[in-house]
């Protein structure tokens, strides 16, 4: 007599529903901590291989990683180089890069999530974009607000694009949808999963 194997149920297909698990495994994570340790330093080495002296981030919510501690150490080097974050434009729903520095005047948006109050606008070269999971070959799953891919489609020159997240979101069927515009790498503590050309 065989013994059954204990086996994880897959991932739901429907993306409202995996949205939702994935962001309570990350919120549950107990090593969420030690993790986000590692994707510090896979970033800030990732981060010596780029030539962008401007970078929009993100303010993270929702257990996401807090990637401002490497980008400040990035900043440090070079006193040209300039970290945004997103601020909403409520009529078109795009996002526009504000500077950030430590200790900067911040204010809360629409949906809760502190911005720069009253810092100079400028166009990013690379946007580190936050994920909820991810697929091959660059397909992001976020929030499903649409703002990452209206700014992107917006954007010209089109900015470098860097998704940012855990391993655990990855999922390997996930698929592009039309309007889904392909990330340019994808960094997880595990190091670069992903890069266009590399």
């Amino acid at each position: 007599m065989t013994t059954p194997t204990f086996k994880l149920p897959d991932p739901p297909r429907d993306k409202a529903v995996l949205r939702k698990q994935l962001q309570a495994e990350r919120m549950s994570m107990s090593d969420r901590h030690q993790r986000s340790v590692h994707l510090q330093e896979v970033l800030m080495v990732w981060l010596l291989t780029r030539t962008e002296k401007t970078i929009g981030a993100f303010w993270s919510i929702k257990g996401e990683f807090d990637a401002l501690p490497a980008l400040y150490r990035w900043s440090e080097s070079d006193p040209s180089r300039r970290i945004g974050l997103p601020v909403i434009d409520k009529k078109t729903r795009q996002l526009r890069f504000h500077v950030w520095y430590p200790g900067c005047p911040m204010e809360e948006d629409a949906y809760g999530i502190l911005k720069p109050k009253d810092t100079e606008e400028f166009h990013p070269e690379l946007l580190l974009v936050p994920c909820v999971g991810f697929g091959p070959k660059g397909v992001r799953l976020g929030y499903g607000g649409g703002f990452y891919d209206r700014t992107l489609a917006s954007l010209h020159p089109m900015p470098y694009t860097a998704g940012i997240g855990y391993g655990h979101g990855f999922i390997p069927w996930l698929e592009a949808e039309p309007h889904d515009v392909p990330l340019d790498a994808m960094l997880t503590e595990e190091g670069t999963v992903w890069q266009r050309d590399a």
